[in-house]
């Protein structure tokens, strides 16, 4: 496995591989290649029910656990504190793991009790199970009351040019915290943005990476973006070695 000089916040590599809608082999394939390429941040869900095959990847690629940073979240059915632990236990075995490093509640329900949840999560922190807790898909009014609880360090929601998230990501400033963006790409629509291919042309960049690159110089925040494609796993991963000025940041804001 190869060991480039990752940023990181908080513990959290800066940019990381997405799995929504990855399954079987390729999911295990992609796994191991993106790790062989450096990544070492990985996300995964219990909803996305391809834990087992992230584990597998993870196995395939040789890599040593203490090497990676591997995320999971929960489920809306298993926030009750029981179901949470038994649900966690079950991510462990399907990921082949004794520990996980970030644990999220995927998505806040009406009814939960977030207090309750957080414990649970903070319980099983203590036990060694879960190294580090966060929220994903919360307000910025939920994610200050999750922090409010005890040590929440991140919320994941979905930020691209095309969706802002700048009042989560005063909450994540205010506390030195992090925001994760899932989908970064818009779902493909900044590839073939043509302002963002401009920037990219100017800087020798394709669109994504000029996207990911301007969600990463917002400062606390991470980028999850997913392929399977192996020429755009690596190209996501190339951000580090150029930097958007400000009235490039200002275009790109203004999508």
């Amino acid at each position: 496995m190869q060991k480039p000089d990752i940023p990181d916040i908080e513990g959290i590599p800066l940019v990381g591989l997405g799995t929504w809608n990855m399954f079987g082999k390729e999911c295990a394939r992609t796994i191991a290649a993106a790790i062989d390429m450096g990544y070492r941040h990985l996300d995964t869900a219990q909803n996305y029910r391809n834990e087992k095959e992230v584990g597998e990847g993870v196995e395939l690629s040789g890599a040593r656990r203490d090497e990676l940073f591997i995320t999971t979240k929960v489920s809306t059915y298993n926030l009750e504190p029981s179901a949470l632990e038994q649900s966690v236990q079950e991510s462990l075995e399907k990921l082949q793991t004794d520990y996980i490093d970030l644990l999220l509640i995927h998505w806040p329900t009406p009814d939960m009790d977030l207090e309750a949840t957080l414990s649970a999560m903070f319980r099983l922190m203590a036990e060694g199970k879960i190294r580090k807790t966060g929220v994903s898909n919360f307000s910025p009014v939920l994610f200050r009351e999750a922090i409010s609880i005890g040590p929440v360090i991140c919320n994941q929601v979905e930020f691209s040019p095309y969706i802002k998230q700048d009042d989560n990501l005063a909450v994540a400033r205010d506390s030195d915290l992090v925001i994760t963006a899932h989908t970064p790409l818009g779902k493909g629509r900044a590839c073939k943005d043509p302002k963002l291919q401009q920037i990219g042309k100017k800087n020798g960049k394709t669109a994504a990476q000029v996207t990911l690159r301007w969600l990463l110089q917002h400062g606390n925040v991470s980028v999850i973006p997913k392929s399977s494609n192996m020429e755009h796993l690596q190209e996501n991963f190339k951000v580090f070695d150029f930097k958007l000025t400000g009235d490039e940041m200002k275009m790109i804001s203004d999508l």
